[in-house]
């Protein structure tokens, strides 16, 4: 069938690609970033609103150009969460920030760690909370007092610069790089190399939306890289050297996609060549016109792999890439490290479960100070809302396992425990519907009153809103809030199921089913009849994921 023909004389605003001419801005963000970078906003904090206060300070860069310096209104306090799609933006911040503190690879030294404890304790209302995404977050924040917490964290080495924003946010690696024999080869030069040139670069600082990134060797593929939008996957080729598995597109919240494999083999030297001609390609080719399609998963669905390699080779590196393996399967099931495990120098690192990632900043502190005294002060964050600290000699590993316990920070938790995460939730995120992170954590000291004995792996992942920031899609028992009506017929907190999620081999995402919703209120006693299902009825050797994959609908509302 022929086109119709165009009887306009006007240009086709396709997608707002630059690539393809289109630079005129096609929405109110778009507009936003054009009339100012999001990185100028760093000196008018500094020069104009630290001075004049929150009411002073310009709506564009409220709501939009302070998340370049990793600064996001909160919530204020009371909105229940049935007014989060009702009210505008103005009715529902606070006059506080969340502050995103960026740590690549969430590697941090104890005097580091003791330097946002301290933040926290003094500015923050002693609040913080480890991230998916191996940051720290802390809240409660003024903007007269942004200029003294920059300062101290740049005094050792940190900062929130392209923390938030339609930039490249921090970048994941394996808290134990460089650090375990059976690694694969250890990405913390290469991703320091990339931080350390493109961090702050106007180059990248609009892109169409944010811009996820993991570097990583690790045999148990902990920074899940199916989920971002590169990935840098450790892999030995045919002659046993060892590189990187380039991985591009991957991304959940409401259009969830795994990243696809190019098919690329990349050379340690060629890792922040390849990160800035990919991400440039996101730049320029990403589509800008509709926000809530402006991420790098919507452009691989259309392109695919294939046109990916060309355009990356042909208009970017300028040379081909030489084609490669795909990585080994995860070595392990579980990715969070925690636990005791065998440095290769002989010492010990040991992981441990936080709150669902929620600490205090005085709590923070002391674990620096434990960091110190047991190890070398080296602390990592994970990619699961966890800690590890490193080198822990064999004769001082129960010492700090039971001085680690006395403050509720366990290296040997329940299944429950090391399994639940949550997102920050309705008590501080203007996107929520719920309220998640004691929520969680009365969820998982539930069910460890009820199933005691439960001992198998058991993701439970707990989610304010559709935009995953906790990965429900991806969990084996997955919560994304929602007002649910009760018995009563009244709205209250609650939560869309999802199911049996898992990544790695035949990864997929959680099974939903048509209406099926539980209250707050009858989440674990859902999770106590599903899980007890499944320990009836679940063959020999048989993950939770498996079981619902094969299981009657029945068996599982």
């Amino acid at each position: 069938m022929s086109s119709p023909t165009r009887t306009s004389n006007r240009p086709v605003r396709g997608q707002g690609q630059w690539a393809l001419g289109y630079r005129e801005p096609l929405n109110p963000n778009e507009r936003m970033k054009k009339d100012s970078d999001g990185l100028e906003v760093r000196q008018r904090i500094l020069d104009l609103y630290s001075k004049s206060g929150f009411d002073g300070i310009d709506p564009g860069d409220l709501r939009g150009r302070m998340r370049w310096m990793g600064l996001y209104t909160q919530r204020a306090q009371g909105i229940p969460g049935g007014k989060t799609a009702v009210l505008e933006p103005e009715e529902l911040e606070d006059s506080y920030f969340m502050m995103r503190v960026r740590t690549d690879g969430g590697a941090l030294s104890s005097e580091q760690l003791g330097v946002i404890g301290g933040i926290s304790t003094d500015f923050g209302r002693d609040v913080a909370d480890i991230t998916d995404r191996q940051n720290v977050q802390l809240h409660w924040i003024r903007i007269e007092d942004i200029p003294e917490i920059w300062r101290r964290l740049e005094a050792v080495g940190l900062t929130t610069t392209e923390a938030c924003g339609d930039t490249p946010r921090g970048m994941l690696n394996c808290p134990l790089a460089g650090v375990l024999a059976d690694e694969v080869l250890d990405a913390s030069g290469v991703m320091a190399q990339t931080v350390e040139r493109y961090l702050g670069d106007p180059a990248f600082s609009n892109l169409p939306r944010k811009w996820k990134t993991s570097m990583s060797g690790c045999v148990d593929h902990c920074t899940e890289p199916e989920l971002d939008d590169v990935s840098f996957v450790g892999v030995r080729n045919e002659a046993g050297e060892a590189g990187y598995d380039l991985w591009i597109g991957g991304g959940l919240s409401t259009n969830p996609k795994l990243a696809q494999r190019i098919g690329v083999f990349v050379r340690p030297d060629q890792v922040t060549d390849v990160w800035a001609a990919a991400t440039s390609i996101f730049r320029d080719y990403g589509y800008r016109r509709q926000r809530n399609h402006a991420r790098m998963k919507f452009l691989m669905a259309d392109w695919g792999p294939e046109r990916f390699r060309q355009v990356l080779q042909d208009e970017y590196l300028h040379a081909a890439l030489p084609d490669g393996p795909a990585p080994a399967p995860a070595a392990h099931d579980q990715r969070d490290h925690v636990g005791v495990r065998k440095q290769k120098d002989g010492s010990n690192a040991l992981g441990f479960a936080l709150r669902t990632g929620r600490i205090s900043g005085s709590l923070l502190t002391r674990v620096a100070d434990l960091a110190a005294e047991y190890g070398n002060g080296r602390i990592r964050t994970t990619t699961q809302q966890k800690l590890v600290i490193l080198d822990v000699p064999d004769e001082r590993v129960e010492d700090l396992v039971d001085t680690l316990a006395r403050h509720d920070l366990l290296v040997r938790p329940s299944a429950f425990r090391r399994g639940t995460m949550a997102c920050t939730g309705l008590e501080f995120c203007k996107l929520a519907i719920v309220e998640t992170k004691q929520h969680a954590q009365d969820l998982y000291s539930e069910l460890e009153k009820r199933l005691p004995d439960f001992d198998e792996p058991i993701g439970i992942n707990v989610n304010g809103c559709p935009n995953s920031c906790a990965r429900f899609q991806t969990a084996d028992i997955g919560f994304k809030g929602s007002m649910v009506k009760n018995d009563e017929g009244e709205m209250v907190e609650g939560f869309q199921v999802h199911l049996g999620g898992h990544l790695g081999v035949e990864a997929t995402f959680g099974r939903k089913f048509r209406g099926h919703k539980v209250t707050k209120d009858e989440s674990a006693d859902y999770c106590e009849r599903i899980l007890r299902g499944y320990l009836e009825r679940r063959e020999p050797g048989e993950r939770f994921a498996a079981y619902v994959a094969r299981a009657d609908e029945a068996w599982l509302l």
